[in-house]
């Protein structure tokens, strides 16, 4: 039998060549009882398709451990999942929030925080570009419907399919997810029940949904920072999609993206 590894490259070889994604995780009771740390399959596979190594990230290691692995990493996917505890951006508690895990949300602010001291690029997506906008000082809409007024819905899942195009999308011409995407209109998925309410110091909106509801945001002067709001990993089909994904992985390669 043909052994898997048939060579051995330098940890710097392998590290130029296959950068270390950590995907961070959602935690859930699966329906044996006991707890599962996950994250979805097609993360998964739109980092490896780009040329990323995904790590899942577990909730609740601690500390010392995150300290430990965060230098070790190229990059961070923060992925989707439940809400953010409305404790982080200042509001009340709300009885329609989904899926809180403030630990999670503890830990998620805590690897944001690095990467933006020392410049690890990252990619939020859904969840994770609301995540991004609370740790650097936004808030969210706990919930759309209820709490902005004319907007339209923008949770379709499970009524529809997880890749179904729900809306267009307008982007900012300047910015780098257009120059990323190669377009400034795109329809997109949409799965989300909260959205950026004001937009932290710092970060720029670059893309918006008809009604407005922030759908993208970027950190300037930041190898990588980038998140949207739209669910970039089930559109893998679309050459713009996985352009994203590897314009992330060459950003964790070390390569300068415009």
């Amino acid at each position: 039998m043909r052994p898997f590894f048939v060579s051995v490259l330098s940890q710097a070889e392998a590290n130029l060549r296959f950068p270390i994604i950590g995907l961070t995780t959602s935690r859930t009771s699966s329906k044996h009882g006991y707890m599962l740390h996950s994250a979805a399959e097609a993360y998964v596979k739109a980092v490896a398709g780009a040329g990323g190594c995904p790590v899942l990230v577990p909730v609740g290691l601690g500390e010392a451990a995150y300290q430990a692995l965060l230098p070790r990493l190229d990059g961070v996917l923060f992925t989707g999942g439940g809400d953010i505890h409305p404790g982080y951006y200042g509001a009340e508690a709300d009885p329609q929030a989904t899926l809180v895990d403030s630990e999670r949300d503890q830990m998620e602010l805590g690897f944001l925080e690095y990467a933006v001291q020392n410049g690890l690029p990252f990619l939020g997506i859904c969840r994770g570009l609301q995540l991004v906008n609370v740790g650097l000082g936004g808030s969210l809409y706990g919930d759309i419907l209820s709490q902005r007024p004319g907007s339209q819905r923008h949770d379709f899942f499970p009524e529809l399919p997880r890749d179904h195009l729900a809306h267009p999308v307008q982007i900012e011409p300047d910015s780098r997810l257009a120059s990323i995407l190669g377009r400034t209109s795109l329809k997109v998925n949409s799965l989300h029940h909260q959205a950026v309410r004001d937009p932290a110091p710092g970060v720029r909106v670059t893309a918006r949904a008809g009604d407005g509801v922030v759908e993208g945001l970027e950190l300037d002067g930041h190898p990588f920072g980038l998140a949207v709001q739209w669910h970039p990993e089930w559109l893998q089909h679309d050459d713009a999609m996985r352009a994203l994904f590897q314009a992330f992985t060459g950003a964790a390669r070390g390569e300068r993206i415009p």
